[in-house]
């Protein structure tokens, strides 16, 4: 039914863009910025666009029709454009957060009552949580916590109380703390969401990524993850994954001796804006 809000929304967001006169309109796709690209089009109001993904998503890909710059995460996405649009491509990286860069170590361990005597694997899944990392997680911990200590964002309403352990300790959600999290984590279990991705190779951080399947999604997950892990050494996993497959995948790349090199991608905040500022 979505499509035939589209229409609608386009002579809604009409009126709001000629009361509220925008210079230039930002969008990040998603199928609710459509009919404020397009009214914005009509009105001739320039448009910028960004991509997290490598491959493009269907609103962006109608977006990019009329934007005046196309904002991409990866180089590899320009395999994706139409020879027109790659003169409007700009690499800006994906922006991330400043506040991530000043996490605390002391707070980290104060906040999560964790010590520096084993590593600390923080593991999440996005803010609703990942069902397939949670059951891993859960299964694993008595061989993890043999080596590791981990911090476990499960996700809103996941919390599992019949689950204590001495090195573990699981969270609904972290906002503010999670910066010291990071700072105190010498490994990353995640999804493969674009700007997760960034957020961890930025912090220089090893990773176990497991992405969502095919049957889930549109594969963006799988083919934002297979850069990162051929950059930066990390591990992939995806399908059915085991208890065994798991355990192996987070030694495997803990005790990798590959340096992450966070220059190789781009915090894309400031290009974004001074693209902005420019139009």
């Amino acid at each position: 039914m979505d499509v035939f809000k589209i229409p609608i929304g386009i002579f809604q967001v009409n009126k709001i863009l000629k009361e509220f006169k925008p210079d230039v309109v930002f969008s990040k796709g998603g199928y609710v910025s459509l009919p404020t690209v397009i009214a914005a089009h009509f009105l001739g109001i320039p448009i910028i666009t960004h991509e997290s993904d490598v491959v493009p998503g269907l609103a962006n890909k109608i977006a990019m029709r009329y934007a005046k710059i196309i904002c991409i995460s990866f180089e590899e996405t320009k395999n994706h454009l139409k020879p027109r649009q790659l003169g409007k491509a700009v690499l800006t990286g994906n922006p991330v957060r400043e506040s991530i860069f000043n996490g605390n170590i002391e707070e980290g361990y104060k906040f999560t009552g964790m010590n520096d005597f084993r590593p600390i694997i923080l593991c999440m899944g996005g803010s609703q949580g990942a069902m397939q990392i949670n059951k891993l997680i859960r299964e694993s911990l008595p061989e993890l916590l043999k080596k590791f200590q981990v911090v476990h964002i499960a996700g809103r309403g996941n919390i599992d109380i019949g689950v204590h352990a001495d090195g573990y300790k699981q969270y609904e959600y972290l906002d503010e703390n999670l910066k010291d999290v990071y700072a105190i984590s010498g490994l990353v279990i995640s999804r493969g969401g674009a700007n997760s991705l960034a957020e961890i190779a930025l912090l220089k951080k090893k990773a176990v990524i497991i992405p969502l399947s095919l049957n889930a999604s549109r594969g963006d997950q799988v083919d934002n993850t297979r850069i990162f892990v051929r950059k930066f050494g990390w591990s992939m996993l995806s399908g059915a994954v085991n208890k065994s497959d798991f355990i192996n995948a987070i030694n495997m790349t803990y005790y990798n001796q590959t340096n992450i090199n966070g220059n190789e991608i781009e915090n894309g905040t400031k290009k974004i804006v001074d693209l902005i500022i420019k139009m």
